[in-house]
């Protein structure tokens, strides 16, 4: 009975260990970046370049047909190529496929110091952007440097497939 009773509880103790493990590795916590930690003012610089730079990105993909979608996660990177000198993002939006703002991440400057990299994460679970997100981010630098370069990485593993792929952002042509 004594014998029993030990299996019983170190049964119920693995369970609970192996039903906790299971139900932590299955949360996935959204850990904004603090954008107003990078926040610069940049009221005395009129000398800059400013840009514009569209970057693609698929929040979900179609399988199989166009009534069956995969859901990715999708990396925005924000890169500053420079290796000495300091460039400055001043907005992130993010773009549905119908071309409909999401949400903007930050609307004022922001700096990049140099070689750093930031990202802009959107979630697996966030089909707000569809399969035809997009983001246009606005810059400025010095115009004896290299402009920001964007990139995006998303990614999907389900059972044991893995699916990943990128695209790079392209430079717009501003209209002042």
């Amino acid at each position: 009975m004594k014998l029993k009773a030990e299996y019983l509880y170190y049964s119920f103790i693995a369970l609970f260990v192996l039903t906790v493990s299971c139900t932590e590795n299955e949360k996935s916590e959204i850990h904004e970046f603090d954008w107003n930690s990078k926040q610069i003012d940049l009221a005395n610089s009129t000398n800059l370049e400013k840009g514009q730079t569209y970057l693609s990105i698929y929040s979900s993909i179609y399988s199989f047909t166009e009534q069956s979608t995969t859901n990715l996660t999708a990396t925005a990177s924000i890169r500053n190529i420079n290796t000495e000198d300091t460039v400055y993002v001043t907005n992130a939006s993010y773009y549905n496929t119908k071309g409909e703002l999401v949400r903007t991440y930050f609307d004022f400057p922001i700096y990049l110091a140099p070689l750093e990299t930031i990202e802009i994460v959107v979630h697996q679970q966030d089909e707000t952007g569809g399969t035809g997100g997009n983001f246009i981010f606005e810059w400025l630098k010095d115009s004896t440097i290299n402009e920001p370069y964007f990139e995006a990485v998303m990614i999907s593993m389900s059972a044991q497939q893995g699916l990943s792929f990128s695209t790079k952002g392209q430079r717009l042509i501003i209209n002042d």
